[in-house]
């Protein structure tokens, strides 16, 4: 079985993702897709050893123009600052080992990152699905584990594209209310400066200076775009999976609330694993799963002016109507 975990940007699939992480007979698979070609990574044709790895080699992204001008990423775990780190925020850092591996239970990612590279370029050409299947597969042996669960930020919008990939796979939909995940993505630096790029929004005008002023991406990562752009954001990434959740079988998709994983979160958390069926449904990692819930996240919306509250609900009420959340 293809097991997945989809979600909008900041809907608690990464919390979901760590509390999965704690099945020792489940390789938690972390960011994989979130920053690969698209066009690439879904495609039907053949793919070549050589162009699989680039993709994932890749550290031409979003997240390393971030990381160098020294903002933090949540996600991204890799022990930069260990000794005898092979790669700094400054020198950029392959795509996949960011997140994915730096989220396994290894002791020396450099090295497990040379061992996926040698497997990537020693794969046969063939299809992706066939490539990203054999690199799963692959880590899972590698961990000592039973099955895998993929899980990438934003990859809600890509279900129709997976279901193709991988017929009869499991998608898990984690979502929360849109305003709160759109407040939260305002928070969050890779957001912050995706948005800005994607809809092209003007740069704040900062005070006059004789002193040199910084480059674009950092004015765009210091500014505050309006709360209704990632409101908007949010629910187009919606729309689009909703698109490819009606292609869906029954028994393929499920939906919690992040609300609930955080209110009742052994009982969501057992409902998850029977859905995705994981091996030892009943272990005692479920208990350590949920210790992960720290807290209930603060609420952001109520501490908006009402005119952008407005705004921003306006925005994100066609997601929020397909989630049933009006």
């Amino acid at each position: 079985m293809y097991r997945f975990i989809v979600g909008t940007g900041r809907c608690g699939s990464t919390l979901l993702s760590k509390m999965i992480r704690e099945n020792d007979r489940v390789a938690s698979i972390f960011e994989y897709f979130s920053g690969l070609d698209r066009e690439l990574c879904f495609s039907r044709t053949p793919i070549d050893a050589e162009t699989f790895a680039a993709m994932h080699c890749d550290d031409e992204t979003i997240t390393n123009m971030v990381l160098a001008r020294d903002y933090p990423i949540a996600e991204v775990c890799y022990p930069f600052d260990a000794p005898g780190a092979r790669f700094s925020r400054q020198s950029g850092l392959p795509f996949i080992a960011g997140a994915t591996l730096s989220t396994l239970p290894v002791d020396d990612v450099d090295g497990l990152y040379d061992e996926v590279r040698s497997l990537l370029l020693s794969l046969p050409t063939r299809p992706a699905a066939q490539q990203h299947i054999a690199l799963f597969d692959w880590l899972t042996e590698r961990l000592d584990r039973e099955v895998w669960v993929e899980r990438s930020g934003g990859s809600v919008e890509n279900i129709a594209e997976l279901n193709a990939l991988f017929p009869g796979a499991r998608f898990l939909h984690i979502h929360r209310r849109g305003e709160e995940a759109a407040l939260s993505m305002r928070e969050h630096h890779v957001f912050r400066l995706g948005i800005s790029l994607m809809y092209d929004l003007p740069l704040d005008p900062g005070p006059a200076s004789s002193e040199a002023q910084p480059d674009r991406i950092t004015q765009l990562l210091e500014s505050r775009p309006a709360s209704e752009y990632f409101g908007r954001a949010w629910s187009e990434q919606l729309l689009r999976g909703f698109r490819g959740i009606t292609a869906l079988d029954a028994d393929q998709y499920r939906e919690v609330s992040f609300e609930d994983l955080i209110a009742s979160p052994l009982q969501v958390l057992a409902e998850i694993a029977d859905f995705l069926e994981l091996p030892d449904r009943s272990g005692s990692w479920l208990d350590r799963a949920a210790r992960l819930v720290q807290a209930t996240p603060a609420m952001r919306l109520g501490g908006l002016e009402t005119s952008e509250r407005e705004l921003l609900e306006q925005a994100c009420r066609p997601g929020n109507a397909l989630l049933g959340r009006c």
